[in-house]
């Protein structure tokens, strides 16, 4: 069933609609007279599994689960509320407290972890707690959603790995033209991450998420995967295809595996390594982009004039390729001083015997003003936006 159909909270008269999910009959109804005589709305569950398939029927504004539980514990089930539902307050109970359960419990998005037995007068209190915090947290995803804002809504530990988990499993790349402006033709494609995970929308937090859950190998891999997909099920010639890569991505032993899908591709691929990420980090690194460069892979400098400083990025990756930067490319046209700047850093990568790709040209007046300083290769929404594979070029 689709979470969005469920029913609302049945409130009318009550201070909340209440889910107790409790393995004993004896506690269980002692927990419903309780609620009920203090004026809440009460379902019951005797397992997680029972719990589960209310969730997927109906909206709660609070849940209350036992830890211990045969089948599918506590714990267990904080994990699955949290595919469903992000915002519902989660307070779990024990009657054997234990450090480790105690953390892992806040770490997945419980609200309290209680130890029975639980007075009528606490419990009471922070139902109240919870069902206020449960309307203020609907009122903020509404505000988020109307105001665009939908990266940061995902708050606890396991919402964000739900969350990461759909956008995975429904990554797919978008490809953007890069061209030669004087010969009119397409050189060669940058691939660009997308999903279809709403609360993930754009791949900066699509990154973040990962990084935060210490996953950002999962999200790198899923991505090469997906290129070397597209790339095998494509009979054209597409010239060079440019693949994003976080710098952590280069400690990935999976990077370097021959038998790795995108290393098949090797030779149309060039590896874009942001100069707005410190480097400092990646131990041998010049041995690593060594042992990628004998795999048939390329090396460009993405964000060049964006980042940190650019003479150590060249030392460290000796890279083939520099991207100019689409903060630099932005009114060129109408700005000297960046004129003067790109015209020095191309006129110095040309002499390296370096490509030189503009990013970001989105007027005939950058792109005019670029070509007049020897830049020849861009790429920008002047020519074509990313899209599933591949773009036309309008020229």
């Amino acid at each position: 069933m689709d979470p969005q159909a469920r029913a609302e909270p049945v409130q009318a008269g009550s201070k909340g609609y209440i889910l107790i999910v409790e393995d004993d009959p004896m506690v269980l109804r002692g927990f419903v007279r309780t609620l009920t005589r203090a004026g809440y709305l009460v379902k019951t569950a005797s397992e997680g599994r029972s719990a589960i398939d209310l969730l997927d029927q109906e909206k709660f504004d609070v849940i209350v689960s036992d830890i211990s539980m045969p089948g599918m514990d506590g714990l267990q089930l904080l994990r699955k509320v949290r595919e469903r539902d992000f915002d519902v307050p989660v307070i779990m109970m024990t009657g054997n407290p234990a450090l480790e359960t105690a953390v892992q419990a806040i770490e997945h998005g419980a609200l309290r972890y209680l130890l029975k037995p639980v007075s009528p007068k606490a419990l009471d209190e922070v139902l109240e707690y919870a069902v206020r915090l449960h309307k203020m947290a609907k009122l903020k995803r509404e505000a988020l959603a109307h105001f665009g804002d939908l990266d940061v809504q995902v708050g606890d530990r396991a919402g964000l790995e739900a969350s990461l988990d759909r956008a995975l499993a429904t990554l797919w790349m978008a490809f953007q033209p890069i061209v030669c402006w004087s010969k009119k033709e397409i050189i060669g494609y940058e691939a660009l991450v997308r999903t279809g995970e709403p609360s993930l929308p754009h791949p900066i937090a699509l990154l973040s998420a990962a990084e935060r859950l210490g996953r950002l190998n999962d999200v790198g891999r899923a991505i090469r995967k997906s290129v070397a997909r597209t790339l095998g099920s494509s009979s054209n010639n597409i010239g060079l295809v440019f693949v994003n890569l976080h710098t952590r991505d280069l400690l990935d032993d999976m990077l370097y595996a021959s038998d790795a899908p995108l290393s098949a591709f090797a030779e149309h691929i060039v590896l874009e390594v942001t100069e707005r990420s410190t480097l400092d980090e990646i131990g041998n690194l010049k041995d690593r982009v060594k042992l990628l460069r004998g795999m048939g892979f390329r090396v460009a400098l993405d964000d060049m004039g964006a980042g940190y400083a650019g003479l150590t990025s060249f030392a460290q990756l000796e890279p083939e390729v520099v991207k100019l930067d689409m903060t630099l490319v932005r009114d060129v046209d109408k700005q000297p001083i960046k004129q003067k700047l790109i015209r020095s850093m191309s006129s110095l990568c040309h002499e390296m015997g370096l490509l030189v790709i503009a990013e970001g040209v989105e007027t005939p007046e950058e792109r005019d003003t670029l070509s007049e300083m020897g830049c020849d290769l861009f790429q920008g929404y002047l020519f074509a936006r990313p899209e599933r594979p591949f773009p036309e070029v309008t020229w």
